[in-house]
């Protein structure tokens, strides 16, 4: 690939904080021109709020600023849309056309924009104007209550689900269909994303689920967050943990060929077992050579896969106690059976597969896709407020 995918695309990105710029800086990585427009006066918030932050999102970028509250810069602003392929902001609705800046407006400019407004709750409902954030928008979705262990609270993660997945990726395909709408029709259009819309759109499994029983599993309890054994994370004796994804059944009887020399398909007591302390004593887990046929009966009757595969969770959880997290990892590397360890941040920067696809450029993320085997060059560092003014305007 000679040329950048988005060569010859330019955006002015309004946005701030974090959805926003980190979908554009996926464009900018496919090798779109970006230019960010900020308020004089600060720029975007992440710049005092989280400079580092502000780095991760925003390199391969320029800045401008602009004061779209004064009439001249608000002229220069439509300039350059005279010459852009997209807007996006992420405004609540109705700020743009207040400011003399809206889809209307800029359209009569340029018939071929594109114009993506990435907001929490859309342009339309109850909602729009409402004010929000990642974890308002997983909430209402249905996300939340679907995340975490049994029994327990929703789990917070420290990946943003809505603001990115949801909210970034989202708007950048959008942003991207409509920018060749555009350069096949001749003429742009509105692009409208919801993060509340997109995390919603991320729920397939628990949709499965309620369609087919009526309703959704308890936290913990649908078939990819818990309630089977060959589908878990799993604490090691170090406290370390290893993730089992040995979904189908050959993944599974591959682990269990792992597995049973290292048992002796013996069937011990889920002793000091959290379910042990829920009325289950005494139970056994069973020989080993009956969890695959205790799986299969659960994967044939989900309704009653919890009863059928406990006690295999419990034999597992109780082998896997027995040695370290990277004891596993060296004895299962070689099975193929979908067994990974849990890493941090720091251990997964070092992982060779991590390393081998050059996911870590200097202090920042690379680029997630590769073109005919290629990876894209690293980004220029974020930009200072204002440094590309001489340059646009």
């Amino acid at each position: 690939m000679t040329n950048p995918l988005l060569a010859g695309v330019r955006i002015l990105d309004l946005t701030r904080l974090l959805p926003g710029p980190h979908a554009t800086q996926l464009l900018a990585q496919l090798g779109a021109e970006v230019i960010k427009i900020e308020d004089p006066d600060g720029g975007d918030y992440a710049r005092e709020l989280s400079p580092a932050l502000f780095e991760q999102v925003n390199r391969g970028k320029a800045s401008v600023t602009l004061d779209l509250r004064s009439a001249d810069d608000v002229a220069a602003f439509k300039r350059l849309v005279a010459d852009a392929d997209v807007v996006i902001e992420s405004f609540r609705p109705g700020v743009m056309d207040r400011l003399g800046c809206g889809y209307e407006t800029l359209k009569a400019i340029n018939p071929k924009l594109v114009y993506a407004a990435l907001t929490g709750y859309g342009q339309s409902g109850p909602l729009a104007a409402a004010a929000g954030h990642d974890l308002n928008y997983l909430s209402l979705a249905g996300v939340l209550d679907q995340t975490g262990n049994a029994g327990a609270a929703p789990a917070m993660s420290n990946v943003q689900i809505a603001d990115l997945a949801g909210g970034a990726l989202t708007c950048a395909v959008g942003l991207l269909a409509a920018v060749i709408g555009a350069r096949n029709s001749g003429e742009g259009t509105f692009v409208d994303a919801a993060m509340l819309d997109g995390s919603l759109a991320l729920l397939p499994v628990a949709m499965a689920t309620r369609q087919q029983f009526g309703h959704t599993q308890p936290r913990g309890a649908d078939t990819l967050t818990g309630a089977l054994p060959n589908y878990r994370v799993y604490k090691c004796r170090d406290g370390r943990y290893l993730a089992v994804g040995a979904l189908e059944p050959k993944f599974f009887a591959r682990l269990l060929d792992r597995l049973n020399p290292i048992r002796g398909n013996r069937s011990p007591k889920p002793a000091g077992h959290p379910e042990k302390q829920a009325g289950q004593k005494g139970r056994r887990a069973g020989t080993m050579s009956t969890w695959a046929d205790r799986l299969n009966a659960a994967l044939a009757d989900p309704r009653r896969a919890r009863r059928l595969t406990q006690p295999v969770h419990w034999g597992l959880a109780a082998l896997f106690r027995t040695r370290s997290r990277d004891a596993w990892v060296n004895l299962l590397t070689d099975t193929d059976a979908c067994t990974t360890p849990v890493l941090t941040l720091e251990e997964a920067l070092a992982h060779p597969q991590v390393q081998a696809r050059g996911m870590q450029q200097g202090g920042a993320l690379g680029c997630p896709l590769r073109f005919d085997g290629h990876a894209r060059q690293g980004l220029s560092p974020s930009p200072g407020l204002g440094a590309d003014n001489e340059r646009f305007l």
